[in-house]
């Protein structure tokens, strides 16, 4: 709910006080704008590199195989540990991994057709994306959260929908 609960003076809740941690180190409105773009670019990248790791075959899946893979147990991992820190907020990145699982697919459409490997692709984002957080960070002044506390690799894209959420008024 924003920043209501610090203005009635209650201890912010478990989310909002890794928020306010995490924006500590994201105030420079440049290195805001980098991460709106290069956290998303990550997480999509991250997404289809473990995507593309080779995944057994089982038979009982059938048509279903090529849709359980490694990046299923990493979605399931973090939408679990969204959904202890806000249900709201969970549905949300779970929409946006849907979004972000649908490309990963157009991506493996475009490999079978001659196009680049997904790997590839996603390895291309996840570097620059990585050079644009760096470089909003050293515009910033101040080290990224994760180097204190690995946690903040999970933090950084509910901040942003935390962000889109506050925009529109739904409750998190």
């Amino acid at each position: 709910m924003g920043t209501t609960n610090k203005q009635k003076g209650k201890v912010p809740g478990k989310i909002e006080g890794l928020f306010i941690e995490y924006a500590q180190s994201h105030q420079n409105t440049t290195n805001v704008l980098i991460h709106w773009i290069c956290v998303p670019l990550i997480t999509f990248s991250l997404l289809g590199l473990v995507w593309m790791i080779p995944f057994p075959h089982i038979s009982w899946l059938g048509s279903m195989n090529g849709f359980v893979n490694w990046a299923s147990f990493l979605i399931a991992f973090v939408i679990y540990y969204y959904l202890q820190l806000s249900p709201t907020l969970s549905y949300g990145m779970l929409f946006v991994i849907g979004i972000f699982s649908f490309f990963i697919v157009q991506l493996e459409y475009w490999e079978a057709a001659g196009g680049l490997p997904v790997w590839m692709v996603c390895a291309i984002i996840f570097v620059l994306s990585w050079i644009g957080q760096f470089i909003g960070h050293k515009i910033e002044g101040k080290k990224p959260s994760f180097l204190t506390d690995l946690k903040f690799l999970l933090i950084g894209p509910i901040w942003l929908l935390s962000k889109l959420y506050r925009k529109l008024k739904i409750p998190y």
